[in-house]
């Protein structure tokens, strides 16, 4: 049933009543692609925290922030399912190639609030979970990124504004919205970015203020519009032949772990956007806001990729997305 590795590991036996033994404890990896500094790897530290807590003991996880068990991207997903790690978070958009649905929070200006990109979440909530059982696992929770937008040299007031843009772009969608507005977007890895603004390779990059602040880019660019581009989601998953091994009073005391930071979360993401965006500003960024006339252009290049997302992906998907797009 369980499949033995160097980086996944599991223990478990009978609990005997009176004080927990090392053989009574359930040990599990959760491999955590973000460094340990950034906010996604410090809820999971604080998620194995509570677990320990709340199951007195019986479960412990131990995190490892960074992508230090090897694995970081688009395997992730199989990674989890064949138990060479029991836990990983993910991103969704990276692994949307194995499962559709997980690229939809990552689709273009789907929603451009929290507010929204909660009802979003609550709309695909089922899918999500589908999707995660066909590959042998369990969504615990699931937290957005900060909003993307756009860092510039020049103002960006209309869509013409964009055109000729050389921007950094963190995903096939990003490109490609970014291409159907006339910019010129460029794929590199983020630790290149500084240098490449540095030497004009680019000139823009589409990321999020907390990116913004942690690389300041106010050294190298000067304004930062706020498209509200994406939401994206990432979710902390559990391969599900270890969760069904659980105990259902250690199953209780991960779901009630992950509630908790799930929330935490969302509410931690909506204020490292906000502290973000007041720190960028006191840096001298000039901070704009999209008024409709751009939103209706945006919506237009955005419009043309979630067509093309939709067109194969299949009827329960595209049932979905339609409704929220409808709804909204």
């Amino acid at each position: 049933m369980f499949r033995k590795s160097v980086v996944g590991f599991f223990v478990l036996s009978l609990l005997a009543v009176g004080p927990v033994s090392a053989a009574d404890v359930v040990k599990m990896n959760l491999n955590a692609i973000y460094p340990a500094t950034n906010f996604h790897s410090q809820g999971a530290e604080e998620f194995a925290k509570r677990v320990k807590e709340y199951s007195a003991g019986t479960v412990e996880i131990a995190v490892h922030p960074g992508g230090a068990l090897g694995f970081k991207g688009p395997e992730l997903l199989k990674t989890v399912k064949d138990g060479t790690v029991p836990m990983s978070d993910i991103l969704m958009g990276v692994v949307q190639g194995s499962e559709k649905a997980f690229g939809i929070s990552s689709l273009p200006r789907m929603v451009t609030s929290y507010d929204e990109a909660w009802k979003l979440y609550e709309a695909c909530k089922d899918l999500y979970d589908k999707a995660a059982a066909k590959w042998n696992q369990k969504i615990l929770y699931v937290v957005p990124w900060p909003p993307s937008g756009l860092f510039t040299t020049k103002e960006i007031k209309t869509g013409a504004d964009i055109k000729g843009l050389k921007t950094r772009t963190y995903d096939k969608n990003g490109a490609d919205f970014l291409a159907n507005l006339g910019g010129s977007p460029v794929s590199l890895p983020w630790g290149e970015v500084y240098a490449a603004l540095r030497t004009g390779m680019i000139d823009s990059v589409l990321t999020s203020a907390v990116s913004g602040r942690d690389a300041k880019l106010w050294e190298v660019l000067k304004y930062f519009k706020k498209i509200d581009y994406a939401y994206p989601l990432n979710m902390v998953v559990i391969n599900m032949d270890y969760w069904k091994a659980l105990k259902p009073d250690q199953k209780a005391a991960m779901e009630k772990a992950a509630q908790e930071v799930q929330d935490m979360l969302w509410k931690k993401s909506a204020a490292d956007n906000e502290e973000s965006l007041k720190a960028i500003a006191e840096n001298g960024m000039i901070i704009g806001d999209t008024d409709a006339a751009l939103g209706s252009e945006l919506d237009q290049a955005a419009d043309a990729i979630i067509k093309g997302f939709l067109a194969d992906a299949g009827p329960d998907v595209a049932a979905v997305v339609e409704n929220f797009r409808k709804k909204k």
